[in-house]
């Protein structure tokens, strides 16, 4: 097998390492190429290819990471991953805890963590390396590795998001949720939310967002009940996907430019959290994207027809 075959092979497992460590589909596959480009290079083969290139394209990751997390203490408003919709890295007998660590709920998480706490939790909980290869990706020793596995395992079990377990019944319930958005129907969305639902936007002030963090059932079901009947009208559509391992869906505008991508968590059979990202920076990988200041203007304008 050649350098070209044997990176391809690794590539969803270098690309699903450096989301989990930077949260951004972008900059993810950039770390992903400028490991290639360092393997490419590389005049010497290693013992182990996949703990060669895990290191490599960790090692590029923390740094990333260390520059973007200046970044984001300036962003505008509330800061979301940038949603996946396919993990590329499958492992069957593990794909639910895969799922999990993916979410919004778990990146958020992973924000709290310093950068090499991060990549070591993501390495040894997410991928479970062994600690030699986990200190060699981090250029520590493997006592501080254990240490930095101790302090992040920590904090990610004080705030560890919790997932509908069955899948069917969690995306049956997806399923009545959207029905019930696309509807407008505030009752059957006030029963499918918990009471303590959020609903929270990242626009990063490139595209019209929620001005806070709406909370609790009535008001949550209200809003979207008002918000979404007047996007039909206007041909936006509603495409029911998995967004980070959990249920959501992408709203395209009538000639089929990306607007938002919802995000839920669902757990005992209730919507608890819906995350829109609408942040046009943070959408161009799913698609072309479409102008929200526009399709904002023209809800408007169709409100003030209806009246």
């Amino acid at each position: 097998m050649d350098k070209v075959e044997e990176f391809e092979e690794l590539r969803p497992l270098l690309f699903s390492i450096a989301y989990r460590i930077l949260g951004s589909v972008s900059e993810a596959e950039d770390a992903v190429q400028e490991t290639w480009l360092r393997f490419e290079a590389s005049s010497t083969r290693p013992v182990s290819v996949r703990a060669f290139l895990s290191a490599v394209v960790t090692r590029i990751s923390i740094d990333v990471l260390r520059s973007a997390r200046v970044r984001r203490e300036a962003y505008v408003g509330p800061w979301f991953p940038e949603p996946l919709l396919a993990d590329p890295y499958e492992d069957p007998a593990r794909s639910a805890e895969l799922a999990d660590s993916v979410s919004m709920a778990a990146l958020l998480l992973l924000e709290r963590l310093s950068p090499l706490e991060r990549a070591v939790f993501v390495l040894r909980e997410v991928f479970d390396f062994g600690f030699p290869d986990v200190a060699a990706a981090v250029g520590r020793s493997e006592a501080a590795c254990r240490q930095l596995a101790v302090r992040a395992r920590r904090h990610m079990d004080e705030g560890r998001p919790r997932f509908e377990a069955d899948r069917k019944e969690r995306d049956e319930l997806a399923s009545r949720f959207f029905d019930a958005l696309r509807e407008g129907d505030v009752v059957g969305l006030r029963d499918l939310l918990a009471a303590d639902v959020s609903l929270v936007g990242d626009g990063g002030g490139k595209a019209p967002q929620l001005a806070r963090t709406v909370f609790g059932a009535d008001n949550v079901a209200r809003l979207l009940a008002a918000v979404f009947p007047r996007l039909a009208r206007i041909g936006v559509v509603l495409e029911p996907r998995e967004v980070n391992g959990q249920p959501g869906a992408i709203l395209r505008d009538r000639d089929g430019g990306v607007l938002n991508a919802l995000a839920l968590d669902v757990l005992d059979g209730q919507v608890r959290a819906v995350r829109s990202v609408v942040n046009p920076d943070k959408l161009g990988h799913v698609g072309p994207v479409a102008d929200a200041w526009a399709v904002s203007r023209e809800v408007k304008a169709t409100r003030r027809s209806v009246r």
